[in-house]
């Protein structure tokens, strides 16, 4: 529980005493009133800014752990392709962010978007990972992939540990409008199951094909946390499609990832010459404490340089099945990229864990707390 004297629970008493909660209008999108009814609701009230200390362009994830035994809370932001860490007694003290250190570099540049911490202390970060679209003449723009790494010093240093999803061969597009991709799979965040059995990968996915375009799902096993590569499984047509891994006459073993079936199809491609886009895209997933649900934040683009046309929310009992999440509700009109919140809880709130008044941020900036309604 939050005690009452944290300052953002004290914000938040006061307005609701005074009756004033100034919420955001939320649409059901075509959702019947008994469908309604048993869908949770996010508002957003106002609150005093706070910043995290690093610069960001993606997800920040963060993570409790403790250093000379006492608890100490560590967020990660990524800024143009490299990740720093920063650290504080709660999120309202974090101190400086400082640059990481991993090695080998695995190319082109790293976002890190999730951290899941083992019960030994080790980090398993999983990162976005842009390289230039060389196959398509350009160094401007790229092909996302996503990548697993590892650390034992609560993230000053990181242990690659390879490519764990990349797009299907030639699902390119050379002639895209779009302002930086050309095609590729990234723009996620990583949730555990409840049973530590699984890691959900919830990712954006631009492949040439409209209808392989949107928000994507991935499940690689915990236990083969150290070893992921090839292990990936992806949702299409209702079940769980392994990779294919061949070996080639070198010796070498090659992973051809198949394309999944997007959980959130776009509605308009990111690639054709319109300009115009209708796509989900950065989903971010917590568990929430007070609704018992899982809850995913997402981003919405009408064209092909990402411009926002809002912020919307959706929700799952369980993720074990993709099918259970609910058609994505509007919280907020245009807003920023990377929405997400981060739990007030000491100890265990995070990005990955909230209760039922969180923070609330858009590029590594807060000026508001999520309300979750049941």
């Amino acid at each position: 529980m939050i005690a009452i004297s944290h300052p953002s629970i004290r914000i938040v008493t006061a307005i609701a005493a005074a009756a004033v909660l100034c919420t955001l209008p939320v649409s059901l999108d075509g959702q019947s009133g008994a469908e309604a009814t048993r869908i949770p609701r996010m508002e957003l009230v106002s609150a005093p800014k706070l910043q995290l200390t690093g610069d960001v362009d993606s997800n920040s994830p963060a993570t409790w752990d403790r250093v000379n035994g006492r608890l100490t809370l560590f967020v990660m932001t990524s800024m143009s392709g490299k990740p720093s860490t920063a650290a504080g007694r709660e999120l309202t003290t974090l101190g400086k962010a400082s640059s990481v250190a991993i090695e080998p570099w695995p190319g082109g540049g790293i976002w890190m978007e999730a951290v899941i911490t083992d019960e030994d202390g080790t980090w398993y970060g999983y990162y976005h990972n842009e390289n230039p679209a060389r196959v398509c003449n350009s160094e401007q723009k790229v092909i996302p992939r996503m990548g697993a790494a590892r650390s034992t010093d609560r993230g000053r240093t990181w242990q690659p540990l390879g490519v764990i999803l990349e797009a299907p061969p030639r699902t390119y597009d050379c002639a895209t409008t779009n302002t930086y991709f050309v095609g590729g799979v990234g723009d996620f965040s990583v949730q555990r199951d409840r049973d530590s059995r699984d890691l959900y990968f919830f990712y954006s996915t631009y492949l040439r094909a409209e209808r392989l375009q949107g928000v994507a799902v991935g499940r690689l096993a915990w236990a083969d946390r150290d070893a992921p590569a090839g292990k990936m499984m992806l949702w299409r047509d209702g079940i769980w499609v392994p990779v294919n891994a061949l070996n080639l006459s070198d010796g070498i073993q090659r992973f051809i990832y198949p394309a999944a079936g997007p959980i959130f199809p776009a509605r308009d491609s990111w690639h054709d010459e319109n300009l115009i886009v209708d796509a989900f895209w950065g989903p971010s997933v917590h568990w929430n404490t007070y609704l018992q649900q899982y809850v995913m934040l997402l981003n919405h683009a009408n064209d092909d340089n990402f411009a926002q046309e809002g912020i919307y929310v959706s929700f799952a009992a369980d993720i074990d099945d993709p099918r259970l999440w609910s058609p994505p509700v509007k919280v907020l009109n245009g807003g920023k990229w990377y929405p997400q919140v981060i739990g007030l809880q000491d100890g265990s709130g995070t990005d990955k864990v909230a209760g039922e008044w969180p923070r609330f941020f858009m590029s590594g900036s807060s000026q508001h707390l999520a309300h979750f309604i049941k």
